[in-house]
């Protein structure tokens, strides 16, 4: 079993009940069973365990040197690091799309969500780990909470009647006709609002797929420059995906603070 898990291409985007570490082999992982309570621990649930104590042990000393007095400057190349990619979701991402003040409300959740999928996307690189990143159950989630945020901020920009009713656009039409197009209108616009998120889970859920099929196979007889240039490749794509998930789930809040 080991060896077959071990051998498949896509093994660091599907889910399993063991981690497949190296001179250990497989460590399989307990089931849950409290009162009612009952659900198996996957190796997904772990990797997201170690992303979300990644980003504590690496953002929290980051953040307390910086409002430490006297020393605002991030020091050693891990801080530099970790303050350009913040810098860099907040300047190139938040700030144009969703407008300096109101992007600021937002950058911690942001900031969150682009950590998480690189972090949970660089673990893939690891031998035995995995990337609950390219599971769709795993982006699904991520972006019900990027959705909720677009209709919690919405809502609370225009009111939670305003924000549904500033969907629609205006239209230049009879008053006769507006009663029938525009609860059309409405419907369409309710219903894109979805699918914009069902889209972006689609999209983000087979790049790790796509990835750890024809992308490695295709050079998996190459020499060791082919080997490096995979692992460039799989960084670039982690990357990639974190800044998609970012980029979209920033344009998509400030669609709603700033409608239209």
């Amino acid at each position: 079993m080991a060896a077959g898990h071990g051998s498949s291409p896509l093994n660091h985007v599907v889910d399993s009940p063991t981690l497949e570490l190296p001179f250990i082999r497989e460590v399989h992982l307990p089931p849950i069973d409290i009162g009612p309570i009952h659900f198996q621990i996957t190796r997904f649930m772990v990797m997201e365990v170690i992303v979300a104590l990644l980003i504590v042990a690496l953002m929290v000393p980051l953040a307390r040197h910086l409002t430490r007095e006297g020393k605002y400057v991030p020091r050693g190349p891990r801080m530099n690091l970790l303050e350009a990619l913040l810098l860099f979701v907040r300047d190139g991402i938040a700030r144009p799309l969703i407008g300096g003040h109101d992007a600021d409300r937002f950058l911690p959740f942001l900031w969150t969500l682009f950590f998480f999928v690189l972090f949970g996307n660089l673990l893939g690189l690891v031998p035995g780990f995995a990337s609950a990143t390219g599971n769709i159950n795993v982006t699904g989630v991520l972006a019900l909470m990027a959705l909720a945020t677009v209709l919690l901020a919405g809502m609370r920009q225009a009111g939670p009647i305003g924000f549904w009713l500033a969907l629609v656009p205006h239209l230049e039409a009879p008053a006769w006709l507006k009663m029938f197009i525009w609860p059309l209108m409405l419907l369409i616009e309710v219903a894109g609002l979805f699918i914009r998120h069902i889209v972006l889970t689609v999209i983000l859920g087979f790049i790790l797929q796509a990835l750890g099929t024809w992308f490695i196979v295709a050079v998996a007889p190459a020499s060791i420059l082919g080997v490096l240039a995979v692992s460039f490749l799989e960084l670039l794509i982690a990357a990639i995906q974190a800044y998609i998930f970012t980029f979209l789930s920033a344009l998509f809040i400030g669609a709603a603070v700033h409608p239209h």
